[in-house]
């Protein structure tokens, strides 16, 4: 059975394709699940025009998406926080600290979107991820220094 993905689903497929899946999964979750419309000889132009419209809007957003993961590469940023004598901070450093430094700079991203290995706790480098997509993680340099 063929289906018109309109969402994101891990390992099946991206928003805006068709896919042809089994019929009992695309009868009892996808579509209950409003993840995906069934294609019908009536309505199967519609959908593989619409794939092709969105297959552009896709080229025009991941050439966005690379340029802004250029430009979060090539950052090296600089965050004052409060320490104590041995270098260790007063409270850890968190998504929405780095997501306001980054709107600072002029790249607007989301808490979900920051990825860190471990907490940041102490004075340091520290390399920081950026999920743009499922494909596009830049890294970029954060130095965090005694304020």
């Amino acid at each position: 059975m063929n289906v018109y993905l309109l969402k994101d689903i891990e390992k099946i497929g991206l928003a805006g394709q068709i896919i042809k899946v089994k019929s009992g999964f695309a009868d009892n979750f996808l579509v209950p699940q409003k993840l995906a419309i069934v294609i019908t000889p009536a309505n199967e132009a519609f959908y593989k025009g619409k794939v092709k419209h969105v297959e552009h809007v896709k080229e025009v957003v991941s050439s966005k998406t690379s340029m802004l993961a250029e430009k979060i590469k090539s950052l090296q940023l600089k965050l004052k926080s409060k320490a104590h004598d041995g270098g260790k901070l007063y409270g850890a450093i968190s998504a929405s600290d780095i997501v306001d430094l980054l709107a600072e700079n002029g790249i607007s991203v989301t808490k979900s979107q920051v990825e860190f290995g471990k907490t940041i706790k102490s004075v340091g480098t520290y390399n920081v991820t950026i999920k743009l997509s499922s494909k596009l993680k830049p890294e970029f340099q954060l130095k965090v220094v005694e304020a």
